[in-house]
Parts: C-alpha cells; structure tokens; sequence
C-alpha cells in the first residue's frame, strides 16, 4: 500500500490503449464500478458464512474486506493470449480497462472497509460514498495533472535516459502528494500512466525512447510481482498450521469464481439489448478474470491479527490457483469457445 501499488498500476496503465479503451468505456465503467462493489458484497457475504461454518471467529466487516482485496483482477497472462486470438477489439479494450481500473476502484472498496474495520466506527452508505468520491474522483483529477506535468517534461528534452526518470518522478512524487492531500495514489497513477503510455508515446517520446521506457517498466512490474509472491510465501510459512485455514482457502476459490460471474454476467446482461461484446466476453471475463499481484499487495497490508492470517491463506491459495489453473488453461478454454461460436455460424 505505501507505494509498490502505484508503481504496479502506473506500469500496467502504460500498455492500455486509450482509442480502444473509449471504445468499451460503458462495459469498463459498468463492471469496474458496480461489477467490483457487487463481488466485494458477494464474496464477504460468502465468506462470512463458511469461516462461521468452520468456527472461525471473523467479523463480517473483515470479510467484506477479503471480498474487497480478492475482487480486482489481473490480465497480463489473458491480454497475451488475447493478442494472438481473433477477438473483438471492443473486447480486448474492455478486459484490459476493465482490469486497470477494477484494480483502483478495488483499492479505494478497500481502504474504506479497512479504515471501519480497524477504527470500529460506524459510517452511514452517504459518508462512505462521499469517502469513495473523493479518494476516486480526487485521485482521477492528480493523475490527468501528474501525468500532464509528465507529458510535457518527456516533451521538452529527447533523452531515454532522462525520460525514463521523469517517468519514476511522476509516480513517487504523485503517490507522495496523493498521500499529503488525502486521494488515492493507486487510482492517481493508473491514470497517470493512461496519460503517459498515450498521448507521451504519441507525441512526447522518440521511438528509442518508447522502446526504452516499456521495457523498464515491464522490468519493473515483473520484479515487483516477484516480490510480492515471495513475501506472501514467507507469510504463509508464518501462519499457524490450521486445518480450517487450507479448508478456507480452498472453498474460496468457488466463491470467488461464482462471485466474479455473477458480477460480470449480470451488468453484460443488463447491457446486452444496447452492447454485445460476442460470445467470447463471458468465459474470457469470467475464468480471465485471475487474481494476482494486487490482491497480494493489498493482503499483506492488512493489520496483524487473526482475521490477517485467515485473508493471507485465502488469498494464497486462490491467487495460486488463478496463476497455475486458469491462467494454464485459458488459452485452450478461449479456442474451443471459438471454435463451437464458428461451427454454430457455419450454415448445415
């Protein structure tokens, strides 16, 4: 929370397309908003009812928190296979928008829930939509400055070397400033990077440069991914050895599969006589939709405690399972879908 997640936003913003993220604006705005507030409730519930079951004493807020944390996705590995498969490019766009801003929106479910589980106040639904406006809203506004003060720094000089620092500033030091006036550096730097991977590649930066400043932070987001899944590792060495716990775990990756459809199908359906995204959107969102990097970030931030050793387990074991499972899987998943979507089409 105290930085690396900006550093792993700001990274993934900068290989969004904006022209093919405006195309799927509606579905990214849809499920990266009330499709991420319903998978947090859904899965809290979810999960509250199956720590009860086993005798594990966890309040409902702090399960709610679980749904906050486990809730964003990650598309790296999805975005790949997306790439070499013929897909509608509204799709593309919304898979990766969706995910990038998910993550942000994630952030913010999460430290509000945090900031009532830990201070034991109650907030009324108003104050906590207020809260949510201006962490989003004030974290949107830094960003577009952020990354304009960027854009027109890159623009000025014409050197790699150079260019790449000034893109570390713009992350550290917009994190900083969203830290002393109180927004959300994690959204604050998606859409910094949105601002620099955009309209910096297209008219701030020379191709060396361009080339440059992508592999560095491809560097950089791989590193700190690395990093991530090494501390959790210690972490979960470090948990008491509880049977309950590898149970929770493992229950949780139905829910959390069940959950994400549920959030996914209900706002494509509600879009459906308007917007098709094609037969491909519901398994590419659904069993794509893998947890990773960020879910462990906001994990290991929690406070220490019992409720942190419950959310560590479960979020170990699913994200295990969203990395070797689905993220294994969905490539062959996505070419029979197709496949059965062309014979279907072809007439008899």
């Amino acid at each position: 929370m105290e930085g690396m997640l900006s550093f792993l936003l700001f990274a993934g913003a900068l290989h969004v397309d904006w022209g093919d993220m405006r195309r799927g604006r509606w579905p990214i705005l849809i499920l990266s908003t009330i499709g991420v507030l319903l998978s947090t409730f859904l899965v809290g519930a979810g999960f509250y009812v199956l720590v009860q079951a086993l005798g594990l004493p966890l309040p409902f807020i702090w399960c709610l928190l679980f749904g906050a944390l486990i809730s964003p996705t990650d598309p790296i590995a999805v975005m790949d296979v997306l790439r070499r498969t013929s897909v509608d490019p509204t799709l593309r766009a919304t898979v990766a928008g969706e995910s990038l801003f998910n993550d942000g929106v994630g952030v913010v479910i999460f430290t509000i829930i945090l900031a009532i589980a830990s201070g034991g106040e109650e907030i009324s639904a108003g104050h906590a939509a207020g809260l949510f406006g201006i962490e989003a809203g004030g974290g949107v506004l830094l960003g577009l400055l952020a990354g304009w003060i960027g854009y027109r720094g890159m623009r000025s000089i014409d050197d790699y070397k150079v260019e790449v620092m000034i893109s570390l500033a713009v992350v550290m030091g917009g994190y900083a400033v969203a830290s002393w006036i109180g927004v959300s550096g994690p959204v604050a730097m998606a859409v910094a990077g949105l601002v620099i991977g955009n309209q910096g590649v297209a008219h701030a930066m020379s191709e060396e440069t361009e080339d440059y400043l992508m592999k560095f932070w491809g560097l950089i987001d791989e590193i700190l991914n690395s990093v991530l899944f090494l501390l959790i590792g210690l972490e979960v060495v470090s948990i008491p050895h509880d049977v309950r716990l590898a149970v929770v775990g493992v229950a949780a990756i139905p829910l959390v599969l069940t959950a994400r459809a549920i959030s996914v199908l209900l706002p494509l359906g509600a879009m459906r006589p308007w917007l098709s995204l094609g037969h491909l959107a519901p398994p590419t969102l659904i069993w794509g939709g893998l947890r990773g990097g960020i879910s462990v970030a906001l994990a290991l931030a929690l406070p220490d405690g019992s409720a942190r050793a419950v959310a560590l387990a479960a979020t170990y074991i699913v994200v295990l399972f969203a990395v070797i499972v689905q993220g294994s899987s969905i490539a062959g998943l996505l070419k029979r879908v197709a496949a059965r979507g062309q014979s279907r089409t072809q007439p008899t």
